[in-house]
């Protein structure tokens, strides 16, 4: 089981890394059009369901192989996951369910959604590898 919680720590980092690359890029988009709002929405989707679903794994294999110190991190990364879908991914919903084009209130919340959605990856990005060199594997 801890090849298994290695492999799944691996996955989860490549899932934050990609997402972290992935979605900078992304600001150059003016966020007002449906596309883009929609696409945006969709790629904090997929991410928090990959590091939701990794870490899960992750934090379920290394109890069984006696590492509780690493499942209770992944465990926690598994519920930034959960709350991040749940709580960012509603709120997308909500501002593009009332956005469009000329509404530049609008597109300021979602754009300042996005930003505080990749802050949030970066800061888990670099607690969890800062913990991780801090535990013996």
């Amino acid at each position: 089981m801890l090849i298994v919680a290695l492999i799944s720590t691996v996955v989860l980092l490549v899932w934050m890394g990609f997402f972290m690359m992935g979605s900078l890029p992304l600001l150059i988009l003016k966020h007002d059009t449906p596309v883009d709002s929609l696409f945006i929405r969709g790629l904090f989707n997929v991410y928090y369901v990959a590091i939701m679903a990794t870490a899960a794994v992750g934090a379920l294999s290394s109890a069984i192989a006696g590492r509780p110190l690493i499942a209770l991190a992944l465990g926690g990364v598994a519920g930034v996951g959960f709350a991040g879908r749940h709580w960012f991914v509603s709120r997308m919903d909500i501002v593009r369910g009332t956005m469009t084009a000329d509404d530049s209130s609008a597109i300021w919340q979602f754009r300042r959604l996005h930003v505080t959605g990749m802050l949030l990856n970066a800061a888990l990005l670099a607690a969890f590898c800062f913990g991780m060199t801090r535990v013996s594997l």
